[in-house]
């Protein structure tokens, strides 16, 4: 890969002569970020497709390539991304559903909006790959046939499919009403009973670790299972058994349902696997007592559940901030929260409290600058990066604060370019802030050159207010992360550019023909940090 070559590529001031030229050399890297552009013509897509045949799927999705561009024989990937986006016609289907390679017609399966004919002929496809693939994206009445399918692989995706009439997904739980399935991925492939040692080799790497099979397609089974207790048009009533169900797996699926009745919410709360009570805990659907337990609960991890409930009580929310690890994070509940709510959390002698609503970034000014001269570090790093902080007010918090608040400051939009100078010299250094600052769109030279000897050293370095004289010494730097970005900063003068493409291609006077392209060629000069 020539790092070089992908920063300019990513280079939102590369003029479009040097774009030209630049894709007549792309390789699949520098290709993937040309994709991006959102300057590339529909002339350079085509260039570049034709270039670098990988970047044909990308351009396609970004909407750069049309049908008009594109051979559905010659580029059936590209074609299948189009009919994924719904920008190919629709006898691009018929064609491709007749496709020899099997992962052509797998991926057309999954495409929105097919034809009828085209599913149907999908449905009834030799490889159950592509069945099991239709199966999970097919219309209902089609999902409810394949559910019936002999093989368990595609009964499984009709049950992950939110398409399935509800009816004939509780069969599919239930088993009532179909027929036993005949085959699975696993006795297809092994004769049973067959089953992956969990500790060992794995014999079959096509298999996922858990293969098994008896005769009764357990691994699948499950599997099928587990989709369905995730598909939410799946009646609920079909789903309460599952609260003692041995696999652990399946019961932490149901604790996550909004669905259910309040005994089996009840009954999870009490489940053995801490997996099970901590999604529970975050489930909107269980009610204060619950959330009351579940807060109080000897697993770290369950009481952490609670704090991201949407209903939880201001006070569990707040005995959680104080002995649990939740991060600095605006909290459902708190983000709900009413004038009233934030004026009492903010009012509050309780500093876990105060920290909480200072996470928000629409306090009224009076709350937000009370905040900012709270005793407490912890409240004031919370409440440093709202907007509407006067310069004075940020000082004063680095004043009483130091280092313990920096990087909260540092993050506010309204950090003025002195200030955020005075901050990148703060000693000892802050690394955290020293990155906020390398991408702060107030940051100037002097707080950027500040950065240019942390790890911060690759943000700034895509900075457009680095000096060019810098950017240009970055460029032939030996940090390849440093000079990528450099190549990328938009205020790289385009003689830089130029000297980093190849030349164009010069055609040989020898019966050879054209001559090979010049490698690129790093600008000269020293790697100089001035100040």
């Amino acid at each position: 890969m020539n790092h070089l070559l992908c920063g300019l590529a990513a280079n939102d001031n590369l003029p479009s002569s040097l774009l030209d030229r630049l894709i007549a050399v792309a390789d699949a890297e520098v290709a993937d970020h040309l994709a991006d552009r959102a300057d590339l013509s529909r002339a350079q897509a085509v260039a570049l497709a034709a270039r670098v045949e990988e970047s044909g799927v990308p351009l396609a999705y970004r909407g750069r390539l049309t049908a008009a561009d594109v051979d559905p024989v010659a580029r059936p990937d590209v074609a299948l991304a189009l009919l994924d986006t719904g920008a190919a016609p629709a006898a691009w289907a018929r064609l491709l559903a007749a496709d020899p390679v099997v992962e052509h017609r797998e991926k057309l399966a999954a495409c929105p909006g097919l034809p009828p004919d085209v599913v149907e002929t999908l449905a009834a496809d030799p490889e159950i790959r592509v069945v099991a693939e239709a199966a999970l994206w097919a219309p209902a009445q089609v999902a409810a046939r394949l559910a019936a399918h002999p093989h368990a692989e595609v009964r499984r995706m009709a049950a992950a499919n939110e398409a399935t009439p509800p009816s004939v997904l509780e069969a599919l739980v239930t088993g009532d009403g179909l027929p036993a399935a005949r085959h699975c991925l696993v006795c297809d492939r092994r004769t049973p009973p067959f089953a992956h040692d969990p500790y060992g080799l794995r014999p079959d790497r096509d298999l996922p670790p858990w293969a098994s099979c008896d005769g009764a397609h357990a691994s699948t089974t499950h599997d099928l299972l587990y989709a369905a207790l995730r598909n939410p048009t799946t009646p609920a009533g079909a789903l309460v058994g599952f609260v003692d169900h041995p696999s652990h797996l399946l019961r932490r699926v149901l604790a996550a349902r909004r669905d259910l009745p309040p005994s089996v919410y009840e009954l999870l709360a009490s489940d053995p696997d801490p997996g099970v009570r901590a999604g529970l805990a975050e489930n909107p659907a269980i009610g204060d007592a619950l959330i009351r337990a579940l807060a109080d609960d000897d697993c770290h991890d369950v009481r952490r559940g609670p704090a991201h409930h949407p209903g939880v009580p201001l006070d569990v929310l707040t005995r959680l901030a104080r002995g649990t690890r939740i991060g600095a994070t605006l909290l459902p509940r708190i983000a709900a929260a009413s004038l009233a709510e934030v004026e009492a959390l903010a009012g509050s002698s309780d500093p876990a409290a105060r920290m909480l609503v200072a996470q928000r970034r629409d306090l009224p000014a009076e709350i937000r600058d009370a905040l900012a001269t709270d005793p407490d570090a912890k409240v004031v790093k919370s409440v440093a990066p709202h907007p509407g902080l006067e310069e004075s007010q940020l000082r004063a918090m680095a004043g009483w604060h130091g280092a313990r608040v920096i990087a909260g400051i540092a993050a506010n939009p309204d950090a003025t370019p002195a200030l955020l100078a005075e901050l990148a010299r703060h000693e000892p250094p802050v690394r955290k802030a020293l990155r906020l600052i390398a991408g702060h769109h107030n940051a100037t030279a002097p707080a950027l050159l500040a950065c240019l000897d942390d790890e911060a050293r690759p943000v700034a370095a895509g900075h457009p207010a680095l000096p060019q004289s810098v950017v240009t010494d970055l460029v032939a730097g030996a940090d390849l992360r440093s000079a990528e970005a450099a190549a990328a900063n938009p205020s790289l003068p385009h003689t830089v550019m130029t000297e980093l493409l190849p030349p164009p291609p010069v055609r040989s006077e020898s019966p050879g023909g054209d001559a090979e392209p010049a490698a690129p060629r790093p600008p000269r000069g020293r790697d100089r940090r001035t100040r």
